[in-house]
């Protein structure tokens, strides 16, 4: 694993926080910002997923909610481990299980 980078357990949960453009932000929309002429919005929105592993290279390997695998550098800006309160707001929204592949 590289020096000096975030280290990730397989099973912890993390959250990563996506920002998104659109016309009409939905209910879990946070931070929204309009455009000059108010078409469009630009807003975040927290995705639940549960880590699968950390590669040797130091990438963290996460499972999203419908089962998807995304590759993530751990030094990403987006990408924070879940703090206790968030561990019990959100338990509902993480992944359940984690499979290796």
């Amino acid at each position: 694993m590289n020096i000096g980078c975030k280290t990730y357990n397989p099973g912890d949960p993390v959250v990563y926080q996506v920002t998104k453009h659109s016309s009409r932000p939905g209910g879990r929309a946070e931070s929204i910002s309009p455009s000059a002429h108010g078409d469009y919005y630009t807003y975040t929105i927290k995705k639940f997923w549960r880590v699968v592993r950390q590669t040797p290279e130091g990438s963290v390997v996460v499972r999203t909610r419908r089962g998807k695998q995304r590759i993530l550098s751990p030094g990403d800006p987006s990408l924070h481990r879940v703090s206790w309160w968030e561990r019990i707001a959100y338990r509902s929204r993480f992944p359940v299980e984690v499979e290796e592949d």
